[in-house]
């Protein structure tokens, strides 16, 4: 079907983008089990990983957003390492991935081990300061499972990305896949050891493909979580640079994987995954976080809806358009509304800091938007949602 039609509209467009990133019209499942939340993963490719607790953390919302309330301590047990599902390391940031990726990121282990694509922080323990990351690796081999602030050592000054040396060190032993993690503390402190330890033998087991063969595994990963998408879109999704796109974009279109195709409005070329389709019309709501695969790449987001969104968080308050953890707000296949949301844990509540309703949104969105704030509250286990806006 979409061999012959090489020419889409952005309502086209933004109706495949919405299906393949499982938004597709279908009802919200009654109920949310392990094997349900392993599939929506595995369609996303990865769920992103960020620091920032002021709503929920990041990586629990995409699953709330496509399946709606869900046992938030399930994605706690698929996490850790010993669950053998998923694994934690650098695909969109820090993401948690599906196991049956690591093969095809061990080329940016390597890299790393090389001091290449990493932190400048960290590149000089590839070089001149290997033996104190060595130093480190021998202690965990002998001891056991390591959290940085196990270690002894002085920081410069506070602050949140303020780290020790040792940090810094466990961090390139890390991104060069030297060791894994094996979970995360209730502080979202990293905890370290070795990889045989950690990752499923049969997938350490596996041989490690080309650079060139992994890349092209990847954008097609990419390319299916996204339906459509242009080349900046593909490469962005587990972060790879345009040479090493490039490459296995032509690879995958010519053996069919990847449809080039027109969409009006759009300047750069679109690619249309072989696999897929409109679907159904979106006809529910949703709350994004800023770190969903659906928004996170902007100038996409901006492509596809027509909605420019920033994330504010490291904005001066006085400069903030729209608010400090802002969810764009999704109803009916359109982004409508944005809101800036905090969970008062102490006083049970669900805060409303600011809304923003875009210019076109619906007469129904505020009602709307507050069926799904008390959902989230819910979810979240808090009793109310109070509205400062």
């Amino acid at each position: 079907m979409h061999a012959l039609k090489l020419e889409l509209s952005e309502a086209e467009a933004r109706r495949i983008a919405l299906t393949a990133q499982g938004f597709g019209g279908r009802p919200r499942p009654p109920a949310v089990d392990a094997a349900r939340m392993r599939r929506e993963i595995g369609r996303l490719g990865l769920l992103q990983i960020d620091s920032v607790n002021v709503l929920v953390r990041a990586h629990y919302m995409p699953l709330f957003s496509r399946l709606g309330p869900y046992d938030r301590g399930s994605l706690d047990a698929l996490a850790v390492a010993s669950s053998k599902c998923f694994f934690e390391y650098w695909g969109h940031e820090a993401s948690l991935l599906p196991i049956d990726l690591h093969p095809l990121l061990r080329w940016r282990m390597e890299k790393a081990r090389k001091g290449r694509g990493v932190w400048d922080r960290l590149e000089p323990f590839a070089g001149e300061r290997r033996g104190e990351a060595d130093a480190l690796l021998a202690r965990i081999e002998r001891e056991g499972p390591l959290a940085a602030s196990e270690i002894s050592g002085p920081k410069a000054a506070k602050g949140m990305w303020v780290w020790s040396d040792a940090k810094h060190a466990l961090e390139w032993l890390f991104w060069a896949g030297l060791v894994a993690s094996t979970h995360r503390r209730g502080s979202f402190e990293r905890v370290y050891d070795l990889p045989e330890r950690v990752l499923p033998r049969v997938v350490l087991a596996r041989p490690t493909p080309d650079p060139v063969d992994a890349r092209r595994e990847l954008v097609a990963r990419s390319a299916e979580a996204l339906g459509i998408a242009t080349a900046n879109d593909l490469r962005d999704y587990y972060r790879l640079s345009p040479a090493d796109a490039r490459l296995p974009i032509e690879q995958l279109v010519e053996v069919g994987v990847l449809i080039p195709v027109n969409v009006r409005g759009w300047q750069q070329q679109a690619y249309l995954h072989r696999n897929a389709r409109p679907g159904r019309r979106h006809r529910g709501a949703a709350l994004l976080s800023p770190f969903d695969p659906l928004v996170w790449h902007r100038p996409r987001t901006e492509r596809l809806f027509g909605f420019r969104y920033r994330l504010e968080i490291y904005t001066p308050a006085h400069k903030r358009e729209h608010g400090y953890y802002v969810l764009p707000f999704l109803m009916d296949g359109a982004l409508v509304a944005r809101v800036d949301l905090k969970a008062d844990r102490k006083a049970g509540a669900l805060v409303v800091l600011r809304t923003h309703l875009e210019p076109e949104a619906p007469p129904e969105t505020t009602d709307r938007l507050l069926g799904e704030l008390r959902s989230m509250a819910t979810w979240l286990g808090l009793q109310d949602v109070v509205l400062r806006s």
